[in-house]
This record gives C-alpha cells, sequence and structure tokens, in this order.
C-alpha cells in the first residue's frame, strides 16, 4: 500500500495551449492544446509518480470534467480515491503568448460545497489516510468548505496515526494562527502568502528565517517551508533552519513547480530522508517543473541533474 495519500478538494481539468499574440476582440488561433489533470493534491500525486514513487490521489469530481480527469490519472497509472460530489469540476487554461513568453492562466471557479460535503470529505480521508504515512492537502478550497478545513483534517489525519503536509493559501492559511488551530507536521507557503501571514515584507532571507521560526515557536506546524521561486526554498524545524537553491535554469513554464516540490520532498521523507535531503530533493523538482513545457511536472532525468548541483546552506 503506497504510503502517501494526497488530498485535491478542487480539482482542475488544466488545459495548456499557445498563440502567437494575445490581443483584445481577435479569434485567437491557439495551438493544439494539451489536457492534463490538475489541482495541487492531483499534481503532487503525479509527480510523485512520475519519480518512481507511489501515491493514491484523493480527488473531488463532479460531472463530465470529473469523469474525464479520472480518466486521465488511470491513463497516467496513478490510483485514485473518487470523493462524488455535485456541480462541475471547474477547466485551467494556460495560454503562452509566443510573441512575447509571457504566460496567461485563466482559473474558472469549481463547485460550491455544502457543509455535509466537507464533513463527508473528513472521514472519507481519515479512512484512507496511511499508518504511520503522509497525507498532502495541496491546492484551493472550494467555496462553502470551512476555512478550519485544514486544522480539522490535521486533527483527523493525527488521530488515525498519520503526518499531514499542508500547502494552501487565502482565508484557511490566515486562519492557521488562530488559538486552539492543531499543529500541523509541514506547512509550506510562498512568498506572497509568507508575508501575508506576518502582515509586512520580509524583504531578506534572514527576515524570512525568522518567520518560519517564528510558525514553529508558535506551534502552527514542526515544519515551515517557506518558497522563494527561483532563490529555492527555507526550511525551519525545531531551531535548525536551511536554505536550499538550484543554479539558474532557464523557464519554460511556472505550471506545476510548488507541486512537484511537494511531491519530491514528501516522497523523500517517506523513504527516510532528513530533511536537508527532503529540502534539496524538493527544490530540484521545482527547478526541473519550470524546465519543462506547458503543464508538464518534474522529469526524473532533470531532477537526478540538477539534484547534485543543489547548494544547501544552514542559517
Amino acid at each position: 500500500m503506497p504510503d502517501i495519500l494526497t488530498v485535491t478538494l478542487n480539482p482542475a481539468l488544466d488545459m495548456s495551449t499557445s498563440v502567437d499574440h494575445v490581443r483584445p476582440e481577435d479569434k485567437l488561433r491557439c495551438d493544439v492544446p494539451d489536457i492534463d489533470p490538475g489541482g495541487g493534491g492531483t499534481n503532487v500525486a503525479r509527480a510523485i509518480h512520475l519519480l518512481g514513487g507511489r501515491a493514491k490521489a484523493f480527488v473531488a469530481l463532479a460531472g463530465y470534467r470529473g469523469q474525464q480527469l479520472a480518466g486521465l490519472l488511470a491513463e497516467e497509472g496513478v490510483e485514485a480515491v473518487p470523493f462524488h460530489i455535485e456541480g462541475e469540476t471547474r477547466l485551467s487554461l494556460a495560454v503562452i503568448d509566443q510573441s512575447s513568453g509571457e504566460q496567461y492562466r485563466f482559473v474558472m471557479p469549481g463547485p460550491r460545497w455544502t457543509a455535509e460535503d466537507a464533513f463527508r470529505a473528513l472521514e472519507s480521508i481519515a479512512d484512507h489516510a496511511p499508518r504511520e504515512g503522509y497525507v498532502v492537502l495541496s491546492g484551493s478550497q472550494p467555496p462553502g468548505v470551512p476555512v478550519h478545513f485544514p486544522t480539522q483534517l490535521a486533527a483527523a489525519v493525527e488521530e488515525a496515526d498519520a503526518r499531514l503536509v499542508l500547502d494552501t493559501s487565502g482565508p484557511p492559511l490566515e486562519a492557521l494562527l488562530e488559538v486552539g488551530s492543531a499543529r500541523h507536521h509541514v506547512l509550506r507557503l510562498d512568498g506572497t502568502e509568507s508575508e501575508t501571514l506576518a502582515g509586512h515584507a520580509l524583504s531578506s532571507i534572514g527576515a524570512l528565517s525568522e518567520f518560519a521560526h517564528s510558525l514553529v515557536t508558535r506551534n502552527v506546524a514542526e515544519v515551515v517551508v517557506l518558497a522563494l521561486g527561483a532563490e529555492g526554498s527555507i526550511l525551519a524545524q525545531d531551531g535548525h533552519c536551511w536554505h536550499a537553491a538550484t543554479p539558474e535554469v532557464r523557464v519554460k513554464s511556472k505550471v506545476g513547480a510548488g507541486d512537484s516540490f511537494v511531491g519530491a520532498f514528501t516522497l523523500a521523507l517517506s523513504r527516510n530522508a532528513t530533511w536537508e535531503e527532503a529540502l534539496a530533493t524538493g527544490v530540484a523538482a521545482a527547478s526541473a517543473a519550470v524546465m519543462s513545457d506547458a503543464s508538464t511536472l518534474c522529469l526524473p532525468g532533470d531532477v537526478a541533474q540538477l539534484l547534485p548541483e543543489v547548494v544547501v546552506t544552514p542559517l
């Protein structure tokens, strides 16, 4: 049985294409699109599969696009745990302007959940949580899901004797600072999310390191990872802190970089890697993902090539 369960409450069909130039009013004749199963946890499971690991993907499916997404996961060999809801799974569109190299990303809304949907999801995830393994909650929350869902899930996962890796944003992330929140095993957030949570700018590696330590000290998470884009990532844990980065790579598409990090990082942990080793693996996977076209995730060959070049520095 896989010892990683990924959770996607708001999956999407990811459609990626390109056009010679993005301009208003005209009909834009695009290239043949790539269509992939998307959403945070879904991509994490796919990245783990690409890197030779195994993960089950708990994924909320709705309507025709939900069926299509499930079929695409099956084609890739990713085992799904379907969670059926009313409505229609959302669509995400990424278009590259060939004249400038810029990428435009359009994300449609997903179905609205009820309180009963959220309760059923908590119970189902807890039932499928791998004992002494990892549950990864990644991606946005659908409308209607309580902002405290990650905290509720952290408690349910702990009771199931598993560990929660959380990568979320917006109000659910901000709610983690409220009194009484359950402690998460790993919390990952990017630079913008870090500054939102901190309430002020974090303009240096030192400031970011201090903020990451503060979240650990406040028992928000045992481990905090701050993603810094091209500058790599910072990890804080129990009085220790490291910064990891790869040499500069050519960026083709930023889609899936964060999910590739989380997938490679969690897979490394499941294989008993140290925190430094898991951080380096995640950073290599994130850089590998941006080297790939469209919504393609980290390719194993690129990860293997980049990993020896990752520089991990104690802070």
